[in-house]
């Protein structure tokens, strides 16, 4: 089972940092019985492993091996793979470079690693055998994709940012067989990689006689790409009283001085 992570993009939103914002710390993990802080990234990663994830593949952009050093021993029980987009061109280009590592058979996971959402369980509340969208409720759709249903949760249609959406659930990842990620890489293809919104794509997809389902398990989702972002997900994670669990072996015996700092913060 592969997760594949798409971040190449620079966080322009929430810049200057200093290190890629996937690196952002945002709430606590404990170290045995030690509290450290925890990189955005680590909730989707720890998602992703929960559902059974046994490889996960970040595509990463030049200036961002900062990333490659953070998760460079895997996580948990998941080998890590990084694989380079030389441009930040968009989520269908960032996520279809991950192509030659997906079997047919096997089930890939996407979600994106500036954000934090709730239930962890969120990825095995989809279904494997199908492309499924995890859809989280949100008071602007607009800033989002906005998942249309029917009253058999088929999607229907993918609103792109559009100002009157026509629903305030959005999707916040999804998950698909290797076969229909082969599929629609090849549509991506064939349309001269037109889409740059994985929106889009889908809708594509749907008119061409493909279907696509949106389970609605979603309970809280933000988006840590943006300084109101950030402090909503510390408001979020401390609602829940958040700790991570103990951190992963694996991600244990790493220099814990690569957890970068806020500016202004101390070391």
């Amino acid at each position: 089972m592969l997760g594949i992570v798409p971040a190449a993009g620079r966080g322009s939103r929430i810049q200057p940092l200093g290190f890629s914002k996937e690196l952002l710390p945002v709430g606590s993990r404990l170290d045995g019985q030690t509290e450290r802080p925890c990189a955005v990234s680590e909730y989707l990663v720890r998602r992703m492993v929960r559902n059974g994830v046994d490889r996960i593949c970040f595509i990463i952009g030049s200036g961002k091996s900062d990333i490659l050093e953070y998760y460079a021993a895997g996580y948990d029980t998941a080998a890590a793979i990084f694989v380079a987009q030389p441009s930040p061109i968009g989520l269908c280009d960032a996520i279809f470079r991950a192509e030659p590592l997906v079997t047919p058979e096997e089930t890939v996971l996407i979600g994106l690693p500036d954000t934090i959402w709730f239930p962890e369980d969120g990825f095995c509340r989809l279904a494997d055998d199908r492309l499924s969208f995890l859809m989280f409720p949100v008071n602007r759709p607009e800033l989002f994709d906005a998942v249309v249903l029917d009253q058999s949760g088929r999607v229907e249609q993918i609103q792109v940012k559009q100002a009157d959406a026509a629903t305030n659930w959005v999707w916040g990842a999804f998950k698909m067989p290797g076969r229909i990620f082969h599929q629609l890489a090849a549509l991506w293809r064939q349309r001269e990689g037109f889409d740059e919104y994985f929106g889009t794509l889908v809708n594509a997809y749907l008119a061409a006689g493909g279907e696509a389902y949106g389970v609605k398990a979603g309970t809280a989702y933000v988006d840590v790409g943006t300084f109101d972002g950030y402090r909503t997900a510390l408001r979020l994670l401390e609602s829940n009283d958040v700790v991570e669990d103990e951190t992963p072996p694996m991600l244990a015996s790493q220099d814990l001085s690569t957890v970068p700092t806020l500016p202004g913060e101390g070391a």
